[in-house]
């Protein structure tokens, strides 16, 4: 349902801007003062472009709708609040400060996200101290931070895909433009205009997919660096209880002085996360 409604959106994005820049870039190609006087006005419209394009410029258009497609998707999922859901992160910082693992595992798997992944992985290392703790959340951040990168690698595939074969129609649009007067000794100019203009429309085509492409991958691929950064810091924050409790224990088994109750009250009383998740699964 969401996936008919991502191509639904995308497709009168597509029309709704090619209806729109159609007329003036048809304005601009050529200005009225430069055109002869008994010249006849005919703009393009959606409708010449598409005859226009032939089959590669139906291609261009079927990776519009992919790269419309993706940025909405993009839109929807790399923000602050999928990521890091509010309200997440008072839950798991106060779980964790009571010492109540087993409480916030819970709540990373109920509300599943980038930064409930990153503190779920955390939690299945707490009984083995907070280096284990931050390696793991560490380990986890490169993992999400990776599939996102790799998720927006398909708008950068786009744009480095639509001019290349705006520009493999244009070379055979000229070629058959130019087949088409190899018998005559002297053609007119006047002759070639209308096959070259029909085998520029790809690359118009391309270039007005891969532009915006790149663009979107540029502005996610900068929203991901920010909110990774984001998202590792909290989760840091999340375990700062733990941190300091881990400190704490350490200091005390060093000095050495600590009597044999407190010794035992500073072992870690870790519940064991991960063997509890595996039984329930």
């Amino acid at each position: 349902m969401v996936t008919q409604l991502l191509r639904r959106l995308s497709l009168a994005a597509i029309l709704a801007a090619t209806v729109l820049l159609a007329p003036a870039m048809a304005e601009n190609a050529v200005p009225a003062d430069a055109a002869p006087a008994d010249a006849v006005a005919n703009p393009l419209d959606v409708r010449s472009l598409l005859s226009a394009g032939g089959t590669i410029g139906l291609l261009i258009v079927g990776l519009s709708v992919a790269m419309v497609a993706l940025i909405v998707e993009h839109l929807l999922s790399i923000r602050r609040s999928a990521l890091m859901p509010p309200g997440l992160a008072e839950p798991l910082h106060r779980s964790i400060s009571e010492g109540q693992f087993q409480a916030a595992d819970k709540l990373c798997r109920e509300q599943p996200s980038y930064l409930s992944d990153v503190v779920s992985a955390g939690l299945q290392e707490v009984g083995l101290g907070y280096a284990a703790v931050e390696k793991g959340m560490e380990d986890a951040s490169a993992e999400q931070a990776a599939r996102l990168y790799r998720k927006i690698e398909y708008l950068s595939v786009i744009g480095t895909l639509a001019p290349m074969i705006g520009l493999m129609g244009t070379v055979w649009g000229m070629i058959q433009a130019f087949s088409e007067f190899a018998s005559k000794a002297v053609p007119q100019p006047s002759e070639f205009a209308p096959g070259i203009s029909q085998a520029l429309v790809t690359t118009l085509l391309g270039l007005g997919v891969a532009v915006p492409a790149l663009a979107a991958f540029a502005l996610f691929r900068n929203r991901i660096d920010e909110f990774v950064a984001e998202t590792s810091l909290m989760a840091e924050q999340v375990f700062t209880p733990y941190k300091r409790g881990a400190v704490g224990r350490r200091a005390t088994s060093e000095s050495g002085v600590a009597r044999p109750s407190d010794r035992r009250s500073s072992r870690p009383s870790i519940p064991p996360i991960a063997s509890e998740r595996e039984a329930t699964s």
